[in-house]
């Protein structure tokens, strides 16, 4: 089957029918409601469901109880509304349910507006709700990438019995590109009867399973999360994805930026590099485990200079940059956060103040 063309809202709910995903639970919010307007038609002509919460708070429960039963499970929202839904996420967290979650971001902080941001990292990568709990979290650049990692969400919530989310901004959720949907990226449910609430019969075991986040003994809460970090720490060790660009030159200046605007930065390394200043990027494709490694390596090469954080929000992927570069080069950062979009030109003369050419 040959590429389709699809705004990347309707692209993201056709692709987590095409992972295998069935059920469906949202409440309707700008940038992101045409997800829900898409499925409420496509879920039923594949026998799958398509259920609006009364909020999004009823939304992170519908989920926290379908994924406790084994079922594959999906929602999206936007930052407000992932707001809504950071205690469920600690829940969900805790009792190591599967599930995935899709924020495209708009401006805040507060109602903010409904332009493209990238002001939910912090939210995403640190904890929109309590206590010690992570998500694997991707970041797309575009639709096409959008729809790959929608499918790779599924099988890695099993993986991890935790939950995935997809950091998209405005753009990427109304924006149209062609996609296709990659076969070899659909996947079943996997060991569901190992610790679901799906019934006695689905076991060979006597044994019950029990689906819970409540730890009254001081030792038992503790030896939980410990549990849960060692997973955490397992993502570190097996999930960092990113994208090099330009890094086998003899740059002056590293990048570090991801999603739609990684694009903008991709075509001023371009431009650059016809006036003969080389410029290299490190994408992240998780934000979190974040590829901290591969930034330490670029910002250490000889000929570089300085480190550019470039994002949509008022500077919160920096902290991880820093934190990654360990001082090794001077640390910086721009980024827009009213919802426009910064041109090439604008992102090439940022680089230009940053060092002498």
């Amino acid at each position: 089957m040959g590429k389709i063309l699809m705004k990347g809202n309707e692209a993201i709910g056709e692709a987590a029918i095409r992972a295998g995903c069935l059920n469906y639970f949202a409440y309707p919010i700008t940038p992101q409601s045409e997800v829900a307007e898409y499925l409420s038609r496509r879920m039923p002509e594949v026998g799958g469901v398509f259920l609006q919460g009364e909020s999004e708070i009823a939304v992170g429960y519908m989920l926290f109880g379908a994924a406790g039963c084994g079922a594959r499970v999906f929602t999206t929202s936007s930052s407000p509304g992932i707001s809504l839904m950071g205690e469920a996420l600690s829940y969900i967290s805790s009792a190591q349910c599967p599930a995935v979650f899709v924020n495209i971001v708009r401006g805040g902080p507060g109602l903010g507006g409904i332009l493209p941001s990238q002001a939910d990292y912090f939210q995403a990568t640190k904890g929109g709700g309590h206590g010690d709990y992570r998500l694997l979290v991707m970041a797309p650049d575009g639709v096409q990438e959008a729809v790959e990692m929608v499918m790779m969400a599924f099988p890695l919530a099993e993986k991890y019995r935790n939950p995935v989310m997809i950091l998209g901004d405005g753009l990427i959720g109304q924006m149209m590109e062609p996609v296709e949907f990659p076969d070899h990226l659909k996947s079943e449910p996997s060991n569901k009867d190992d610790w679901a609430t799906n019934g006695m019969d689905t076991r060979k075991s006597n044994e019950r399973n029990l689906v819970k986040s409540l730890f009254l003994n001081a030792e038992l809460l503790e030896e939980h999360n410990r549990v849960l970090k060692a997973k955490y720490d397992r993502m570190k060790k097996e999930e960092v994805r990113y994208e090099p660009y330009n890094i086998d030159t003899d740059y002056q200046v590293l990048i570090v930026s991801y999603g739609i605007i990684s694009r903008v930065c991709r075509t001023a390394i371009d431009n650059l590099k016809a006036e003969g200043f080389e410029v290299a990027m490190i994408r992240p494709k998780t934000l979190f485990p974040f590829p901290e490694k591969a930034i330490e390596e670029a910002a250490s090469k000889d000929s570089c200079k300085v480190v550019v954080s470039i994002e949509l929000s008022m500077g919160q992927m920096v902290e991880d940059v820093e934190r990654s570069v360990h001082g090794k080069r001077p640390v910086q950062w721009f980024g827009r956060s009213g919802g426009d979009i910064p041109t090439p030109e604008e992102i090439i003369d940022v680089i230009k103040s940053f060092v002498t050419l």
